[in-house]
């Protein structure tokens, strides 16, 4: 049976749509895989770069206690907010434990602000991937006071600040161990991280 010219059309044009919106389909999806997804996590301007650390007391995840980070001065801290829900900080947890423990003895140390999640779900993510060390502090930020003041957007986000106590870099999204490593670097020899 041989169609119609009319019918025929209304195929091609159908066809040609469902192209078209597949073509468009899969170029969004690689446009927004391509902005965050694969790309190194870098440095990035922040109001609160050369500002003081937030005078903020937070409950320890564990134990009893509490943590000022004012009480820190003098170490060059690493604020890293992180959830166990979130797949990226998944990915980083083992950079920021494995530099804890390398830069140990030099001063540093680190903070992982729970972000919007359960204490008994944090300990879990912790006890299956791994604790930091002695200097590796684990806090409750309830009502997300923390979260707040340092201007999180989302997790996992991870702030640096110096030995005086002023933050000299923010980094959203996963960090790497190569990117942790320069920053320490940087600010351990005296030096302002360039985003």
């Amino acid at each position: 049976m041989i169609e119609d010219s009319p019918r025929k059309s209304r195929k091609q044009l159908l066809r040609w749509a469902t192209v078209v919106g597949v073509a468009v389909a899969i170029g969004s999806l690689v446009l927004v895989f391509n902005s965050r997804f694969g790309v190194d996590p870098r440095l990035v301007d922040s109001p609160l770069v050369g500002e003081p650390v937030p005078a903020i007391e937070l409950e320890l995840l564990t134990g009893d206690g509490s943590l000022d980070f004012t009480d820190l001065k003098g170490q060059v801290l690493i604020v890293n907010f992180w959830a166990s829900w979130c797949f990226p900080c998944r990915g980083e947890h083992p950079a920021l434990t494995a530099v804890a423990n390398d830069y140990r003895d030099r001063g540093v140390s680190l903070v992982g602000v729970i972000y919007q999640d359960r204490s008994a779900e944090a300990v879990d993510f912790l006890d299956e991937l791994g604790w930091g060390g002695d200097n590796y502090h684990y806090v409750q930020d309830p009502g997300s006071r923390a979260a707040v003041e340092f201007g999180v957007f989302g997790v996992p986000e991870t702030y640096f600040v110096d030995a005086d106590g002023i933050i000299v870099g923010k980094v959203q999204g996963a960090v790497t161990s190569g990117v942790l490593r320069s920053t320490l670097n940087q600010i351990l020899a005296g030096e302002l991280p360039a985003p």
